[in-house]
């Protein structure tokens, strides 16, 4: 049994490493071209796992898009300038200086009292 079991576990993160990379979408995919670390992990079988999940599988931390060190670090929504301002242009409202816009009276108002 100890001896079948290091087989399995190869077995297994060979797997494992394969169908991660092919669900992982092309965007996402490190260094290579996910047709090459397909290859890789299919031919260099001890090797080619390991080093899809040193250096070709995606970090799990990082936000879409984040390139620099400086983008990768999370900002709450309400310190964030870009999020606030893509709310003031999503809305079409004031900006965060030029205090609450006016109320127009719409259909979630109550008509008025006589």
């Amino acid at each position: 049994m100890l001896k079948v079991l290091p087989v399995l576990l190869l077995l297994a993160v060979w797997i494992y490493a394969f169908v991660e990379c092919l669900n992982t979408p092309e965007r996402d995919v490190r260094k290579l071209p996910k047709v090459a670390w397909i290859l890789i992990i299919l031919l260099f079988t001890p090797l080619g796992p390991i080093a899809w999940f040193l250096a070709g599988r995606p970090r799990r931390n990082a936000p879409y898009g984040a390139v620099r060190s400086e983008e990768r670090r999370w900002v709450a929504p309400d310190d964030n300038p870009h999020f606030l301002k893509s709310l003031d242009e999503r809305d079409g409202g004031p900006g965060p200086d030029e205090g609450p816009a006016p109320r127009d009276a719409g259909p979630e108002d109550p008509p008025p009292a006589r």
